[in-house]
């Protein structure tokens, strides 16, 4: 039953991970003794910064799930952008919230409650700030990392660590994919960006494995499906492929999410939405 929960962490950590327990050695220090070092705000108000084009979201975007196997629902999960921005430096900012939880009725089986949060830049869509909070049967752990973008640096407790231009969390990573032109990428086309994962860098790959036609609570829909790629021995641990059907038109809406298991496939599927940027044109009813 455990593996019915996992799939929905995929939703938000398309390019970083497949198994919630890769997250037990993600950050090594407590978010309560952090030691950040603060970012002078005059620097950064000066500084050029890039700008990604964006018509994918915006502020009051949700996106709702729900995950099982045929037809047993196991639990539930979401995805937000709160309706206001926030200000880090200055520079406006998405929060973004993900979370996941095991139905009630389920609990006794295996409870699950996990959070994560990512405080994502508006023009340059990068993070500043990301936090985790989980909860897992009788395991628990909250962490926090600080990503200075301006001098290219990240903090995770008292350590700070060199880190490429524009570096990505778990969340904000599959935020700045959502942007990206997929309809114009050929079948086969792999592309790749940077993650900051377990106090590494690591370039992420995703493929695109071509169009379908899914259907959800939520409706049918027009999609391109991308795999994310699996590593032996690095950052991709699954036992099986794992696709995500992406709506194929401006937004970019994950409507569906399949990992492959012994006896089928465990999925995640999207029941309602609403505060899209715009028109959703892959709808087909």
């Amino acid at each position: 039953m455990k593996k019915y929960y996992k799939v929905l962490l995929f939703l938000s950590f398309l390019l970083c991970c497949t198994l919630i327990v890769i997250f037990i050695n993600f950050y090594k220090s407590n978010s309560q003794s952090q030691s950040f070092h603060p970012i002078d705000s005059v620097k950064i108000a000066n500084y050029k910064f890039r700008y990604v084009p964006n018509e994918a979201y915006g502020f009051g975007e949700r996106l709702d799930y729900k995950v099982g196997y045929k037809f047993i629902t196991a639990g539930t999960g979401y995805l937000q952008i709160s309706p206001s921005p926030v200000y880090k430096y200055g520079r406006e900012c998405y929060n973004v919230q993900f979370e996941v939880r095991s139905l009630e009725s389920l609990d006794f089986l295996y409870r699950v409650r996990d959070a994560y949060s990512s405080i994502i830049d508006v023009g340059g869509i990068f993070p500043w700030e990301f936090t985790q909070t989980i909860r897992e049967g009788n395991y628990k752990r909250d962490a926090k990392a600080y990503f200075d973008q301006f001098n290219k640096k990240t903090w995770t407790g008292d350590k700070s660590y060199d880190v490429p231009e524009y570096i990505n969390d778990i969340v904000s990573a599959f935020y700045y994919v959502r942007t990206l032109d997929l309809s114009s990428m050929s079948k086969g086309t792999v592309f790749y960006l940077e993650n900051f994962f377990d106090n590494k860098t690591w370039k992420l790959g995703v493929k695109i494995l071509g169009k379908d036609v899914a259907e959800v609570d939520a409706g049918k829909f027009n999609c391109i499906v991308i795999e994310p790629l699996v590593v032996e021995g690095g950052l991709f641990k699954s036992e099986g492929s794992i696709y995500i059907w992406l709506t194929d038109d401006d937004r970019k809406i994950p409507v569906k999410v399949a990992t492959k298991i012994p006896i089928g496939y465990v999925e995640a599927k999207l029941t309602s939405y609403k505060g899209i940027r715009g028109p959703i044109k892959a709808k087909i009813q």
